[in-house]
């Protein structure tokens, strides 16, 4: 029952349906990482780090939401 092992050894696989898009690289989710560690530490350390920290992050997010706007909207119609 639980211990049961079915093996299948024949190819009777489906035909791709649709091909998978996924996005280019990115190094964006690194600078939005660095400055979340800035503005983070810049709390501990000295408030115009949080500053620096805040905008770094605001900009890149804002950049990465454009990015992906674009990509979803080269996207088929059928998505």
């Amino acid at each position: 029952m639980a211990d049961e092992v079915h093996h299948h050894n024949g190819d009777d696989t489906p035909p791709a349906g649709e091909a998978v898009h996924l996005p280019g690289p990115s190094y964006l989710p690194v600078l939005t990482a660095l400055g979340l560690t800035l503005a983070l530490t810049g709390i501990v350390i000295w408030w115009p780090v949080v500053v620096i920290g805040a905008v770094i992050t605001i900009v890149v997010v804002w950049r990465w939401v454009g990015e992906t706007r674009e990509d979803i909207s080269e996207l088929p119609l059928e998505h």
